[in-house]
């Protein structure tokens, strides 16, 4: 795991680039310079840790390289390639050289690779399918500059925010596809590659995957094969990413299905396994259920408690990580186990993937029995008029909560249907947002009515939409941010090349069965652990968000949006938010808290990413 950084026409900062970059690249920084071309790389240590140096040269060819290729050895007995390392940046830029980006299809890992071929005069940048890996790239007249995260980026140029992505993080809770704050800043998509010529520093993209073919494929397997199926996959995928290291690897491990699975597996392969489990105060708490795993397969399990005392004084530095206005509030629990984890290891494991790819989230279950894409409009009235009459609950997982949520999702049309499915932060409330013309949301608008329009069951129409957006927009940013920060790498066994390929094949039925979510994966769990863990709800990180708004940083939040200088009164209406504050806006505690916080993490970005204030 690395970082790394580069441009073409442009002159870097390099000692300020090695700096930003230290925390992803700890064991070593380098660079190299070549014509209008300069690439810097800052290397975490994991694999082939003697000869794994980069800039790495093979002929006409030189990579840097941030990720893990975990099954670059059969890759090279597949090509019949030589080398001179056991490096998978080696086996890589080996790939590259027989087969072109054709290589890409070969590899089961997450990556950024960065590869210069002289023969062409350009440089060729790759994203893995999921998007485990980023990559930021500023694009104006001839000059291209790229790095592993905006801050490095912005550091480095001068840039202008782009008030229509603000829309689109408040709108959505996310930036997304190609999306980011500022203007000529883009993100690479994850599944493109492009060439950028060193010529003129233009950039062509390319898209060399697309889980969408894979939904077309549909699998005759019955549920004991789609059960062996997955079973070898995701054995092949843990025993890759446990054996594909020279340093130990652990796994995280809350109380439900996904890590446990992982923990299970894994346990077969690394019979010290260190496993950790997060608990805190004010919030469920899964530990004693993750134990039974623990205790189960023999691992060096640690418990890490959380309080959430100082949060006031991490919160900021917590989101200014992100580069961008970042909403999960997850990313807070997230931030402090990794950086517990880093005390004892330096490669974990986790479930990732997991309920995009199975069914894993409740709001699912409605889309399996109907396609809330192409409702009726008599069921559109008729949801509306429900919604009026079923009062909403403060309760998140209460069943009154449920079904004002599918009341909700039911009467909306459109892309509303997705936005109210899944973030639903502002939902019911946009005519309070100072839109300026244009539409904040055409990126996802288009995707949207692509996937309503593929011949697809409507499961599997939001399972694709949530792994196109809100699994790389904000799932996967949050983990690599928070294990980064700590110079940890974090590893999805289900985010594999052989799961990827075939969980969305499997048959609807499988993964939403009734009301019984994750069905497959649950029945896989009967063969591996405790039942008090099989039919637990998904939580995740379940963070009390309603608590922290109302006690530890409502004092921080209230500081920043009562202010006449408050950033988000340039895209909300101040009134409503002083509303919102006072509590004289109708509605839940839940939403009101997830309003606050998108709107304080907004300000703490402009702050902090743009103002840099101290």
């Amino acid at each position: 795991m690395c970082g790394i950084a580069g441009s073409v026409n442009y002159k870097l900062d390099s000692q300020t680039l090695k700096r930003d970059l230290y925390h992803r690249g700890p064991d070593e920084q380098t660079e190299f310079t070549e014509k209008n071309l300069h690439l810097i790389h800052a290397r975490l240590a994991i694999v082939d840790i003697s000869a794994g140096k980069q800039p790495m040269h093979h002929g006409d060819k030189t990579i840097i390289f941030n990720g893990e290729i975990y099954n670059h050895l059969e890759v090279r007995a597949r090509l019949g390639l030589q080398g001179k390392t056991s490096s998978d940046t080696e086996t890589i830029l080996l790939a590259y050289e027989k087969i072109g980006p054709a290589c890409l299809d070969e590899f089961d890992g997450m990556f950024i690779i960065i590869i210069y071929d002289r023969s062409i005069n350009a440089l060729f940048i790759a994203r893995d399918r999921a998007g485990k890996k980023p990559c930021y790239y500023f694009s104006r007249n001839e000059q291209f500059v790229f790095a592993s995260e905006l801050n490095m980026l912005t550091r480095q140029v001068t840039v202008d925010i782009d008030p229509q992505h603000i829309n689109q993080f408040l709108r959505f809770g996310a930036l997304h596809h190609a999306a980011t704050p500022y203007k000529d800043v883009y993100e690479l998509p994850p599944a493109h590659y492009m060439y950028i010529s060193l010529a003129d520093g233009k950039p062509q993209l390319t898209r060399w995957w697309n889980i969408r073919d894979h939904y077309g494929k549909k699998t005759e397997d019955n549920l004991e094969a789609a059960l062996s199926a997955t079973d070898e996959a995701l054995h092949t995928s843990i025993k890759r990413r446990v054996e594909s290291s020279d340093l130990e690897v652990g796994a995280f491990l809350s109380g439900g299905i996904d890590s446990g699975l992982v923990t299970a597996i894994a346990s077969q392969y690394n019979p010290t396994l260190k496993t950790f489990t997060v608990s805190f105060s004010g919030a469920y708490d899964e530990s004693s259920l993750a134990r039974l795993v623990a205790e189960k397969y023999g691992t060096h399990h640690t418990e890490i408690k959380i309080t959430f005392d100082d949060l006031q004084f991490d919160v900021e530095k917590i989101l200014s990580n992100y580069g961008e206005p970042f909403y999960d509030d997850s990313a807070i629990p997230s931030y402090y186990v990794s950086r517990e984890a880093r005390k004892h290891l330096t490669v974990v494991l986790n479930g990732d993937g997991a309920d995009e790819l199975f069914g894993g989230y409740r709001r699912y279950v409605p889309f399996a029995k109907y396609d809330f894409f192409s409702k009726s409009a008599f069921i559109t009235a008729c949801a509306s008029l429900a919604r009026k009459i079923i009062p909403f609950s403060h309760e998140k997982q209460s069943k009154l909560n449920y079904m004002y949520r599918l009341a909700d999702l039911a009467s909306q049309k459109g892309l509303d249907v997705y936005l109210s499915a899944t973030t639903d932060i502002f939902n019911g409330h946009f005519q309070h947002f100072l839109l300026p013309e244009g539409d904040c949301l055409s990126h996802l608008r288009s995707e949207f009515n692509e996937t309503r329009a593929a011949a697809l069951g409507s499961l599997s129409k939001i399972m694709l939409m949530d792994f196109n957006s809100i699994l790389p927009d904000i799932l996967l940013v949050k983990m690599d941010i928070a294990t980064m920060a700590h110079s940890l790498e974090g590893r999805s066994p289900f985010l594999g090349k052989d799961l990827l390929e075939y969980a969305p094949r499997i048959a609807a039925k499988y993964k939403i069965n009734g009301t019984n979510t994750k069905f497959l994966l649950r029945k896989l769990a009967e063969r591996y652990l405790p039942g008090e863990l099989i039919h637990q709800p998904k939580r995740g990180f379940e963070v009390p968000l309603k608590q922290w708004v109302d006690k530890e940083l409502k004092e921080i939040i209230f500081s920043y949006l009562r202010s006449p200088d408050s950033y988000a009164n340039n895209y909300v209406d101040s009134n409503f938010v002083n509303q919102l504050l006072d509590r004289k806006v109708r509605v839940s505690d839940e939403k009101r808290a997830k309003m606050l916080y998108t709107l304080f993490a907004l300000n703490v970005w402009h702050a902090k990413c743009v103002k840099r204030t101290a």
